[in-house]
């Protein structure tokens, strides 16, 4: 079994579609347990009721944006331990800055390629194979 296969993601984007790109690149990728959420408050709640190893969320959501949430994952005990990628428009430093800040474990740029994904997440669990 490789190391893809035992890493629980939940994604939380408010775009249905970004949701099933960011899905899709996961199972091409060999991720197996993907759960999705629309936005940070459904993502936490998830969170709360099955910790997930990692988690790639979106900034700009409604109800409870990508800083919040990740403010929320880092601030539950239960929870704090989970890898978090965060996704963002090409060069918004800002964002990156604060994630970083906030305890986010690594930045993936949209739009972005397969390559790039696992990339992101091998750099925070290495090599998936």
């Amino acid at each position: 079994m490789s190391i893809a296969e035992k890493i629980k993601v939940l994604i939380v984007d408010d775009q249905v579609t970004s949701r099933l790109l960011l899905s899709d690149a996961l199972t091409q990728l060999g991720f197996k347990q993907i759960t999705a959420a629309g936005d940070g408050e459904q993502g936490m709640k998830i969170m709360s009721e099955q910790p997930h190893h990692l988690v790639i969320s979106d900034f700009n959501m409604p109800k409870m944006d990508g800083i919040g949430f990740l403010q929320a994952v880092r601030s539950n005990p239960n929870t704090k331990k989970a890898a978090f990628i965060i996704l963002t428009a090409q060069g918004d430093r800002a964002l990156v800055t604060k994630a970083a800040q906030l305890g986010a474990n690594n930045v993936l740029a949209k739009p972005f390629t397969i390559e790039k994904m696992k990339a992101a997440i091998e750099a925070v669990f290495g090599a998936l194979k």
